[in-house]
C-alpha cells in the first residue's frame, strides 16, 4: 500500500526502498527464520538475489554478507542490483557495476590476480564498508566440477 502512495502523492526518498518496504519492515517478516550460515557455491548464492528468494546475500573476497536490509541499494532495482547473489568483488575493486566485470555461477570463482593496488585498496575499504554494516553468514568456496 505505501508504494502505491509514494507513487501517487511522492515522498519517497532516495534512500528508500521505493516500494516502501523499509529494512525494518522488511525485518519483521522474517521473524523467528534461522540466519542461513555455511558454505555457499557460486549456484547457492546466486538464489538469494532478491528476486528468487526475498533474502539478498553477496560475496566479496570469499565471504557472504547477508544484505537482505539493504535492499533499496541491492535489491532488484536498486544501483548496485547486479551485485546481488554474486560475488561483488571486482565490481567493488573497480567501481563497475557492468554485469560484465561480475563472473556467472558456471564460471571459475575470481581469483582478482590482476587487480591494481588503487583496485584492492577500493576493495579493502568496500570489505570494512560491508563488516560493519551486514552480518556474514559463510564463505564462498568453489563448486566441485563447476567452479573449479
Amino acid at each position: 500500500m505505501s508504494f502505491i502512495r509514494n507513487m501517487l502523492f511522492g515522498g519517497v526518498r532516495t534512500s528508500e526502498d521505493p516500494t516502501g518496504i523499509n529494512g525494518a519492515a522488511f525485518a519483521s517478516n522474517n521473524v523467528g527464520e534461522p540466519i542461513v550460515e555455511g558454505r555457499f557455491y557460486p549456484r547457492t548464492l546466486y538464489t538469494y538475489n532478491g528476486h528468487d528468494d526475498e533474502k539478498i546475500f553477496i560475496a566479496i573476497k570469499g565471504n557472504v554478507y547477508d544484505c537482505t536490509t539493504g535492499r533499496q541499494f541491492y535489491g532488484p532495482s536498486g544501483p548496485y542490483a547486479n551485485f546481488a547473489g554474486r560475488d561483488a568483488s571486482r565490481g567493488l575493486a573497480m567501481n563497475s557495476f557492468d554485469i560484465e566485470v561480475i563472473r556467472n555461477w558456471d564460471q571459475p570463482i575470481d581469483d582478482l590476480s590482476n587487480l591494481t593496488a588503487a583496485d584492492w585498496d577500493a576493495l579493502n575499504e568496500w570489505e570494512q564498508h560491508f563488516q560493519g554494516k551486514y552480518p556474514c553468514i559463510g564463505t564462498l568456496e568453489p563448486e566441485p566440477g563447476i567452479n573449479d
